[in-house]
């Protein structure tokens, strides 16, 4: 719900800050003073549109910011939105802004962070329902109908049923499609992937044979240096020149040295160790050159053969996969697929008899589903026309118009192939008589004004249970009512506040009695410039307010409002009780 709103430079008003409780927020004051005003903010804040006329006279930009709590209804939606956005700071609250500057660029942020005024719309139309500005109305969407009805009818157990139905067929039928489609392609697929596995099965591919190719490319290539390497270690270790001892006789003599020192210094036998230790390492050192030498190879042929098995290697590589294991995946996928080819018919088969199967059983719980929606729609019209009756519109009627798409690739219901989704078989909408004699007409196409405010109430009512949008909103909705129907109006809003937060802009005094806040909207002149301040009224403050609605601030005034309170504290303890 709404917590609160900061306006800046926005038409008449030049700072405000605005702190909302739940329940029914009435709004009231003189005309001009700005009542409207502050709901054009919030519909310009939720992405409705604007211009910069709607910028304070002699600023630069107007600034508007929301903080909304969210509920238990529209959590899950709001998430949703900000997660797939990477908006997500709060999982309590989000923040909204929208500032509009004078040369026309309008910008957006969500919980901070820049947003799109779509974005932030989408966003706005889980959040606030504004009755009198048809643009945001929720129910003009002739989308929500359905939606609407089934949580009115409460037909969880059939939807699920049905929905759950519904996707088993989704998914026999994408699978079913995919084979069709290889079927067609099967000749050329088949032609492809029994080469492609022939040319992997034929290079006979091991894994870590590469490293060992390599390394093996390399001592072929270079069979001439190791060579030439290794017998110089030799010849300087073992063979040396003429006149000159070898590395190892020269070792050797410091060993019988070190033996000497050794007998004559016991303390020293750490020194004659050690020389012997690196005695033994050379002579082992000479032994593994000398097998290393006569493992270097001088084979051309076998460097060329080396060379053509890493081309090789190479080749399906650059076809197939990044490395070996991938390319042997490869392979064994082609078999996969050519296995599925081959048995292809059989598996088509089987979709089939499955997929009829699957909408013989759609097709009755669709039925079903359908029927029980028909029986809901007769309900909720006795209700919404009993609501209306309450509200001064006796002459209303409501229906909801039922209708079945023909589709010849269809869902066969009662003889007839009809057009089916996940929803069911059924296209559902509103539809209104504001007045006796006119005949039905679309819900999104009725007059604006107080007329279409009393009607959203009377179905908000109804539908209480089934709106999920937390705040809702009411303007000009006491037009054309008197004090006794603003009594009942006042009623059925302050009902409809149980459930969800509703801010209500109204001159009747009998309908803001029903208040749980009570602001009071005023303007003032200041330097030659008009601006708007907001109050909240409680005690004498509200007694004289509403005094001030029936007439002015007379002591009968103030005995009949404060009548005017008891009696709409009476009537929402009937209610409550």
């Amino acid at each position: 719900m709404l917590t609160e709103l900061h306006i800046e430079d926005f038409a008449i008003i030049q700072n405000l800050e605005i702190r909302f409780d739940g329940g029914l927020v009435i709004l009231t004051g003189e005309t001009g003073a700005g009542k409207s005003i502050i709901l054009d903010a919030v519909l310009a804040l939720l992405g409705g549109k604007t211009d910069a006329t709607a910028i304070r006279g002699g600023a630069d930009r107007a600034l508007i910011d929301a903080t909304f709590r969210l509920t238990e209804d529209n959590r899950e939606a709001i998430h949703a939105i900000l997660q797939r956005e990477d908006l997500m700071e709060n999982e309590d609250y989000v923040s909204l802004n929208r500032e509009l500057r004078r040369e026309g660029r309008s910008t957006a942020r969500i919980n901070g962070r820049s947003a799109s005024i779509s974005l932030l719309r989408e966003l706005g139309s889980h959040l606030v329902d504004i009755h009198g500005q048809s643009e945001h109305l929720s129910l003009l969407n002739v989308r929500q109908h359905l939606s609407l009805l089934d949580r009115y009818a409460s037909d969880d157990t059939l939807i699920s049923a049905y929905q759950e139905t519904y996707h088993r067929h989704q998914k026999v039928l994408r699978e079913l499609n995919a084979l069709r489609q290889s079927e067609q392609e099967a000749g050329r697929m088949v032609e492809l992937y029994q080469f492609q596995v022939k040319e992997i099965e034929a290079a006979s591919l091991r894994v870590g044979e590469e490293d060992a190719l390599r390394q093996e490319r390399d001592r072929l290539a270079n069979a001439e240096n190791l060579s030439a390497s290794v017998q110089l270690c030799l010849s300087l270790l073992e063979e040396g020149d003429e006149g000159t001892p070898t590395i190892s006789e020269q070792v050797g003599q410091v060993v019988q040295a070190l033996t000497a020192l050794a007998r004559l210094d016991p303390s020293q036998t750490a020194l004659h160790e050690g020389a012997l230790s690196i005695e033994e390492q050379l002579g082992d050192l000479a032994l593994r050159l000398q097998g290393y030498l006569d493992e270097i190879e001088f084979n051309p042929h076998r460097l060329e053969q080396v060379e053509e098995r890493l081309a090789l290697i190479n080749t399906l590589k650059r076809k197939y996969g990044g490395d070996i294991p991938a390319v042997l995946a490869y392979a064994a996928d082609a078999r996969r697929r050519l296995d599925n080819i081959e048995h292809a018919g059989e598996r088509i088969t089987e979709l089939e008899t499955e997929q009829q199967a699957l909408l013989a059983t759609l097709a009755g719980q669709a039925l079903d589903l359908s029927r029980a929606r028909s029986e809901a729609s007769r309900r909720l019209r006795t209700a919404v026309e009993g609501e209306l009756a309450d509200l001064s519109m006796s002459g209303a009627g409501f229906s909801v118009e039922m209708l079945r798409k023909p589709d010849p690739g269809g869902l066969p219901v009662e003889g007839e192939p009809v057009a089916f989704d996940e929803g069911g078989i059924d296209l559902v909408e509103f539809f209104i008589a504001p007045n006796p004699g006119e005949g039905f007409k679309p819900l999104v196409r009725i007059a604006s004004g107080g007329e279409t405010s009393r009607l959203m109430l009377a179905l908000k009512n109804v539908l209480a249970r089934a709106d999920h949008i937390p705040t809702l909103v009411f303007d000009e909705i006491d037009q054309g009512i008197g004090g006794r129907a603003g009594i009942v109006v006042g009623e059925k809003l302050w009902k409809l506040a149980r459930r969800h937060q509703v801010l209500c802009v109204t001159h009747l005094p009998q309908l803001a009695a029903f208040g749980d806040q009570h602001l009071g909207i005023r303007k003032m002149v200041e330097g030659g410039r008009t601006h708007t301040l907001v109050e909240p009224l409680n005690g004498a403050a509200r007694l004289d307010e509403l005094a001030a609605m029936l007439g002015s601030l007379s002591d009968a005034n103030r005995d009949a409002a404060r009548e005017t309170l008891d009696l709409a504290r009476q009537r929402a303890a009937a209610v409550r009780g």
